[in-house]
């Protein structure tokens, strides 16, 4: 019993350290020191090398935590379609509203941008996933998966970016319109490509992010 309560009382104290890592990140301030997150995370500054063997390791750590709960969330939303084409087609829609959805989650993803594209969580893995399966079925006319996957990441990020910068945009008609340029990149007929963005997104995504990420990756909103 009195192991249970260590493991308890350690689980929320690195908890507590990511959580302040990723508010960092999210306000670009990678250079805080351990005694600023420390106190952010209301924990003994003394205690943080018992976690973490840098800071570069906590905000790597901080990092992949917003990627895989990103990745957990579209997993409970896509988890009943078997066409890769329709897979990413419904990612990559539910993945641009997350930006508004989350925003300071999102701007951790930003700030991160390297690393989501080469991390083996969260978003790229599942993308190439669906790349390299719609390749073989020959619906996408994909050569090189790692290019097109550096593609789609990138787009992804630069339509984020716009997103939080201009409040006054349309949001789903923004996302919608640019899964379709990714998709004719990718080679899908327009016909194919327009046919799949109309297709009504679950109800329920607006509510699915909360319920996959774990305590230590949540963040409110504002800055």
């Amino acid at each position: 019993m009195e192991d249970s309560r260590v493991e308890r009382r350690k689980a929320r104290t690195r908890a507590a350290l990511v959580r302040a890592a990723l508010d960092f990140v999210a306000n670009g301030n990678v250079n805080a020191p351990v005694l600023e997150i420390t106190q952010a995370a209301d924990v003994g500054n003394g205690s943080f090398y018992n976690y973490f063997a840098s800071k570069e390791e906590l905000w790597s750590a901080a990092v992949d935590e917003a990627l895989e709960s990103v990745g957990a969330y579209l997993d409970t939303l896509t988890v009943g379609l078997d066409d890769p084409v329709e897979k990413f087609t419904q990612s990559f829609r539910l993945s641009g509203r997350l930006f508004r959805m989350e925003p300071k989650l999102s701007r951790v993803l930003l700030t991160a941008e390297a690393a989501v594209v080469a991390s083996e969580r969260g978003l790229a893995p599942r993308s190439r996933r669906d790349i390299e399966s719609a390749t073989k079925q020959g619906r996408f006319d994909v050569e090189d998966s790692e290019l097109a996957l550096a593609l789609v990441s990138g787009t992804l990020l630069s339509m984020g970016r716009l997103l939080l910068e201009d409040s006054d945009r349309d949001e789903a008609s923004t996302v919608d319109r640019t899964t379709v340029r990714v998709l004719r990149a990718l080679g899908v007929p327009a016909c194919e490509a327009e046919e799949l963005c109309s297709k009504a997104l679950p109800q329920s995504y607006r509510g699915a992010l909360h319920t996959v990420i774990a305590p230590a990756s949540v963040l409110p909103d504002g800055t």
